[in-house]
């Protein structure tokens, strides 16, 4: 199957600081997770990707050139962002937030269907973005990205700050989006969460892939946690 995102030698320079030093990745049929500290490049990387920086090298969607093409364009390709920080309108209710970015004719995510998924959010429907916990919050910002039905979703830290339920709730979640063939790519700190949506975890160290690893074995190796993560071993 060819790979639904190729990225090679992605390179980010911000005034004389390389931040990414040549990333090479494929999301190709089942997901992916990067796991690495903070301040290795992980949400500048998801940024390059959504050409909201400047970058060189490659992204490939399903074969096609997406880098250069402006972020709204990316986007209409088929490449969705969960941002981290989530990023709510604070006068926008749950609904008015889903409206902004539900498709037309029968696509596989519609709103009805994110209210079945996430009933916490059918209950808010009214609520504006501000009236929302950061579980609530999260969620919202996970299904904007699935009623765009793209073909690629990128995540930036889905479960930062989220209550260890709600974290069992988005692993469910996220290896469903994947059973059903949407390409994910997760950037994860807590590494339960990385090691139990992907079958391999890409550790990023200093703006490069430091390695690829089995998500078992990482998950059970303390040392290579230890030098790759400090540990973050989540709840």
């Amino acid at each position: 199957m060819a790979a639904q995102l190729d990225i090679r030698d992605l390179r980010v320079s911000l005034g004389r600081a390389t931040i990414l030093q040549g990333i090479d990745l494929a999301v190709a049929g089942k997901p992916l997770s990067v796991v690495g500290r903070n301040g290795m490049g992980k949400t500048t990387m998801c940024s390059a990707l959504m050409g909201m920086v400047a970058a060189s090298g490659s992204v490939k969607l399903d074969g096609a050139e997406v880098m250069g093409l402006g972020t709204g364009r990316i986007a209409r390709s088929g490449i969705a962002l969960v941002p981290q920080g989530r990023r709510m309108f604070p006068s926008l209710s749950v609904h008015e937030h889903l409206l902004l970015v539900a498709q037309n004719g029968s696509p596989a995510w519609t709103i009805d269907r994110i209210y079945d998924t996430f009933p916490r959010l059918a209950e808010r429907r009214r609520n504006g973005g501000d009236q929302l916990s950061g579980g609530e919050q999260q969620m919202l910002a996970i299904s904007r990205a699935l009623l765009m039905n793209p073909k690629v979703v990128i995540m930036d830290e889905p479960s930062e700050g989220l209550a260890p339920v709600i974290v069992d709730h988005l692993i469910e979640v996220l290896r469903g989006i994947a059973a059903e063939g949407m390409g994910l790519l997760l950037i994860e700190q807590n590494l339960r969460v990385a090691t139990a949506v992907s079958d391999q975890v890409a550790i990023m160290v200093t703006g490069r892939i430091a390695a690829t690893v089995a998500s078992t074995d990482l998950a059970a190796d303390r040392t290579m946690q230890n030098r790759y993560l400090g540990v973050s071993h989540g709840h």
